[in-house]
């Protein structure tokens, strides 16, 4: 864990963590500077975002940068990055969730299920495929804080039980791992419209998503909890913030944002599959820890999140529009990731190296 704010001496002081990207207000005579940028932890996932589309802009040609192009790496970043903004939350506070693809099947599943196979209203399976969702994160939550086993291991097994639930009752209920739905106009429209016949509804969700998560992290008490609660457990229970509380919300909001592409996968494609959801896994991890958001918890911006997506994003799909062979596109994404991991550990150590300089010339 990291420790870089700590509780003002005292009883009942208040808890004000430094955010690690506060820079303060840049003047127009103080110049841009390496430091200044460097002090900002999406930094080096700025710089592997303007890379990687720079590289395949060059290698992947103008159909790379066509419409249909920027809708196929946009379309994945945007139902990654509503995944990936509620668990990058969840790691700024030390936590982690791998039942995030368990949720998304289980959610897109469900929701088939009630409106496709039972004919509900699709709103009722919207509202039960996001039920399920947050009701997983609840649990996720209470199990880590009550029995403070690691999240790593309870989520793990979270997964696998919710695999094995969610096929047992397809086959039980349906007699098969696929179940076909078909929304009415206004909920295909909130969750399965096509802008421009291109681009997926899901990017105004991913874009609404971000402001509120970047307003709820960087201008609210909740947000000084979350970088609290990762940057030292013990200090932050010590001051009074409910650490509890606050753990079990973020994995509430990490199970509603999986369960919500979920649906929104349901929609769009009018149907559910058991095995989907999956990839989303390792893969909302690695936008995550490419956006600039540490293992070990309080560090990282929404900003941040959404360039580590958009990068994993344009890798993942970039590859396909160069003549390569696309069996390579794992071991880039691999080397992606340590370089990431490399890169944003050294615009880290520049940041505190910076901050503690400049706390020695005001002593």
């Amino acid at each position: 864990m990291t420790n870089d704010a700590q509780p003002a001496p005292g009883a009942g002081s208040a808890f004000k963590p430094v955010r690690p990207n506060a820079t303060g207000p840049v003047s127009l005579s103080s110049g841009w500077s390496l430091a200044r940028f460097a002090r900002r932890s999406e930094a080096g996932a700025l710089v592997g975002t303007v890379g990687m589309f720079i590289f395949f802009a060059i290698f992947g040609g103008k159909d790379f940068l066509a419409v249909g192009g920027v809708a196929s790496w946009l379309n994945v970043a945007s139902e990654l990055g509503i995944v990936a903004l509620p668990v990058g939350l969840l790691m700024i506070a030390g936590e982690l969730d791998l039942s995030v693809g368990s949720v998304l099947a289980g959610s897109s599943v469900t929701c088939a299920i009630v409106s496709g196979y039972y004919n509900a209203p699709p709103a009722v399976g919207v509202l039960a495929g996001l039920a399920l969702g947050a009701l997983t994160g609840f649990i996720n939550g209470l199990i880590v804080s009550r029995t403070r086993v690691a999240s790593f291991v309870v989520t793990l097994a979270t997964n696998f039980g919710l695999i094995g639930l969610t096929l047992g009752l397809s086959r039980a209920i349906t007699g098969s791992t696929s179940v076909a739905i078909q929304p009415d106009t206004p909920d295909k429209d909130i969750f399965g419209y096509l802008i421009g016949g291109k681009f997926e509804i899901a990017v105004v969700w991913w874009v609404v998503i971000a402001l509120v998560v970047a307003w709820l992290l960087q201008e609210s008490k909740y947000g000084n909890w979350i970088f609290a609660i990762g940057g030292d457990l013990e200090s932050a229970r010590t001051t009074g913030i409910p650490v509890a509380k606050v753990k079990i919300s973020l994995f509430v909001a990490s199970g509603l944002g999986a369960a919500l592409v979920g649906v929104i996968q349901t929609m769009l494609y009018n149907g559910a599959q058991v095995t989907s959801g999956q990839s989303f896994v390792f893969n909302s991890i690695i936008a995550v820890v490419v956006g600039g958001v540490l293992l070990t918890g309080g560090y990282g911006s929404p900003f941040g999140i959404m360039l580590g997506t958009l990068t994993f994003a344009i890798v993942s799909q970039g590859i396909y529009y160069t003549s390569w062979n696309s069996d390579w596109s794992s071991l880039i994404l691999g080397l992606l990731l340590l370089a990431a991991v490399l890169m944003n550990n050294t615009f880290r150590k520049m940041a505190l190296a910076d901050r503690r300089r400049t706390r020695a010339g005001k002593g």
